[in-house]
């Protein structure tokens, strides 16, 4: 038995309402502030009886992680905090017709009357060692992908559209006249490499979420018959289930990151005597030789 979407979406949605950041910022959008006393008793109405859930929680969930989170998220804004949306996913376009940033979230706080811009991303990075002179990149599994540069483009860029004029027209023609409030939102995961030394930028709170990271050729002598390989959208932790680990699915994929040159994400699975399950204990990034750059791997 795995868990049904929507019992997987609920549990993703409640990670969703506990996890750290990994950036702080004056713009950072503290969730907890927000959180009505009764969230998590809600979460698991909405888990234990179907016709009480939102119905976006019953659609299927989409491989793609981003979009996958950013429907959560509305449903966060929507039905959890019950604020209001006034608009989402709106294109900002300079006076040439060229799309220069996109607005995930324009939303009415009712604490404050606020109208808040809500930029929102979850992110999953992978520390790699300092070399000589320099200091630990942080790579997503898509090495393109960097927690500084991303970070970087959250609070130069996105956070900061609505002040560009081009905004404010489309702003007012969405019938919002006043000041809005930048806030982003970025929770996920840091990967540690193993036996290796890396530092974190002063922009990551301390209570980050974490995992580690190996290459594939140091898998050999680890014991991995309770592993289980996530896709995404499960890379949104932590993963249960009920069954026992198949060992055969995970020397697959791990044998999948040496051929096809890919990472790929894991969960080390315990099974608990008191709910029955088999729960994730920690998880692993396993990567190809020459990761991220091409560079010989680290020893």
């Amino acid at each position: 038995m795995t868990p049904t979407d929507a019992e997987t979406a609920t549990h993703h949605l409640a990670w969703i309402c506990r996890a750290p950041q990994l950036l702080s910022a004056g713009t950072s959008f503290d969730l907890s502030a927000y959180l009505p006393a009764d969230a998590f008793s809600r979460l698991r109405q909405w888990q234990e009886h179907p016709d009480m859930r939102p119905a976006v929680l019953d659609e299927p969930a989409n491989p793609r992680l981003g979009h996958y989170f950013e429907r959560l998220y509305q449903c966060l804004l929507t039905d959890l905090l019950r604020w209001q949306l006034l608009a989402s996913n709106v294109q900002v376009r300079d006076d040439q017709g060229r799309t220069i940033g996109e607005l995930d979230f324009l939303v009415r706080n009712p604490s404050t009357g606020n109208v808040e811009h809500h930029e929102v991303a979850v992110k999953f990075y992978l520390g790699y060692p300092a070399r000589a002179g320099g200091g630990t990149l942080w790579y997503g599994p898509n090495s393109q992908d960097r927690l500084d540069l991303k970070s970087r483009r959250l609070l130069d860029h996105q956070s900061r559209l609505t002040g560009r004029p081009e905004t404010r027209a489309l702003l007012m023609d969405l019938g919002i006249h006043g000041p809005v409030v930048p806030r982003i939102f970025m929770p996920g995961y840091l990967f540690y490499p193993s036996g290796a030394v890396v530092s974190l930028p002063d922009t990551v709170p301390r209570n980050h979420l974490r995992g580690h990271w190996l290459y594939h050729h140091d898998t050999g002598a680890m014991d991995t018959r309770h592993w289980v390989p996530l896709r995404k959208p499960h890379w949104l932790g932590p993963w249960w289930q009920a069954q026992p680990p198949d060992e055969s699915a995970s020397a697959a994929a791990l044998a999948s990151v040496k051929e096809q040159y890919r990472p790929r994400l894991f969960a080390a699975l315990e099974h608990s005597p008191k709910t029955g399950l088999w729960q994730e204990t920690a998880r692993t990034f396993v990567v190809p030789a020459r990761w991220p750059d091409g560079s010989p791997a680290p020893r």
